[in-house]
């Protein structure tokens, strides 16, 4: 047998300092993974069976590994079983396995909990045939899995920090060429994670027409930029110079994807600098770009931005993942942490009669094997 009787492999969710809905159009993020992690406990079998278990949820599953399904089963499992059809595509040979599945990483909080989960099982998956994929090879393999058989059309932005992260670091990544710089993040900030505790029902069909609004602005732009494949080959002279020639919906997403561009390298710039002040700006402009522009923000998300300004040791903050609902992402003076995170809460709470959850963290290192 190949896989040792146990093994245990980890993997990180990730917040987004800024960068959001670039990764799909080519452009920056600037994410870090964080101290949540996702669990996969890998015990050996000796027929040819996949069993898979989770703490979170009661129902278990078993497949044949000559014969997995085809298609999604609708349920938690298909991100890991999504895995194992992208590598068996690939020829890459699976024994029979038990993956047992835990994670302290928040569920539908936009903090990435399926690339946690993906990146996990991936590692598991590659260990029982000896084989290994550097961490970048690694985030394509299980973006692959979530586009192709789970059905998200997602980036590579949540798969790739969730591998390549580093304790301490946020992590410049261009989407394209999947190069990426380290960027250092002080030693006295503090992320401070606010959940709305909303995740409001449209949020899937939206990320889907944002998407799609994002591709026709280019189709549209091609006409005077043959050359451009994406947004982020576009700069907003360009933009501004066929305003009147764009429907006002697609000029407004194409406006959001080239700012937040420039915002996120400007932002990762500022960072390395300790320049917090600017940082946290570039945050504020960010949230009221994807409020105003991209209109994916809601009005807890609004109300939980706003319940930020003011209080002692915040530098910025805005929201972070996809929309309508979910988490902000604030940079906080560490010896201030825990005062703001019950003060933003009881402000919140004020406003919604909703309690929300808060989380403290900081940036932690990739995905890992953690025992032998």
């Amino acid at each position: 047998m190949s896989l040792p009787q146990q093994r245990t492999f980890r993997a990180p969710g990730r917040v987004n300092l800024i960068g959001e809905h670039t990764d799909y159009n080519d452009g920056w993020v600037l994410p870090c993974a964080i101290d949540f992690q996702t669990r996969v406990a890998v015990t050996a079998r000796s027929d040819n069976m996949l069993v898979l278990k989770s703490a979170a949820f009661a129902e278990a599953y078993e497949f044949d590994l000559a014969d997995l399904p085809k298609q999604r089963l609708g349920a938690w499992c298909d991100y890991v079983l999504g895995i194992a059809v992208v590598l068996q595509k690939r020829g890459r040979q699976l024994s029979g396995m038990e993956l047992a599945i835990r994670s302290d990483v928040p569920s539908g909080a936009g903090l990435s909990s399926s690339a946690a989960i993906e990146v996990a099982s991936a590692l598991a998956f590659l260990s029982s045939s000896k084989n290994h994929l550097p961490g970048p090879e690694l985030a394509r393999l299980c973006r692959a899995a979530e586009n192709n058989f789970v059905g998200a059309k997602v980036g590579i932005m949540d798969q790739f920090v969730s591998c390549m992260g580093k304790a301490h670091h946020a992590l410049l990544l261009d989407c394209r060429s999947l190069e990426y710089r380290l960027v250092p993040i002080p030693a006295h900030v503090r992320m401070v994670i606010c959940n709305t505790m909303v995740k409001h029902e449209l949020a899937s069909g939206e990320y889907n027409r944002r998407r799609a609004e994002c591709e026709e602005g280019v189709r549209l732009l091609s006409r005077w930029y043959p050359g451009i494949k994406a947004l982020r080959d576009v700069s907003l002279p360009q933009l501004e110079a066929h305003t009147r020639e764009l429907p006002a919906a697609i000029y407004k997403r194409c406006a959001h994807i080239i700012s937040e561009n420039q915002r996120t390298q400007n932002g990762a710039d500022a960072l390395a600098a300790g320049n917090l002040e600017h940082f946290g700006m570039l945050m504020r402009k960010s949230h009221e770009s994807l409020r105003d522009l991209y209109e994916v923000s809601c009005r807890e998300l609004d109300l939980m931005v706003e319940a930020a300004e003011g209080l002692t040791g915040y530098w910025g903050g805005r929201m972070t993942g996809g929309g309508f609902g979910g988490c902000t992402v604030n940079l906080v003076e560490a010896k201030n942490a825990a005062q703001f995170s019950h003060e933003i809460s009881e402000k919140y709470r004020s406003k919604t009669g909703a309690q929300p959850d808060v989380y403290i963290c900081k940036a932690s290192d990739g995905a890992i094997v953690e025992n032998c």
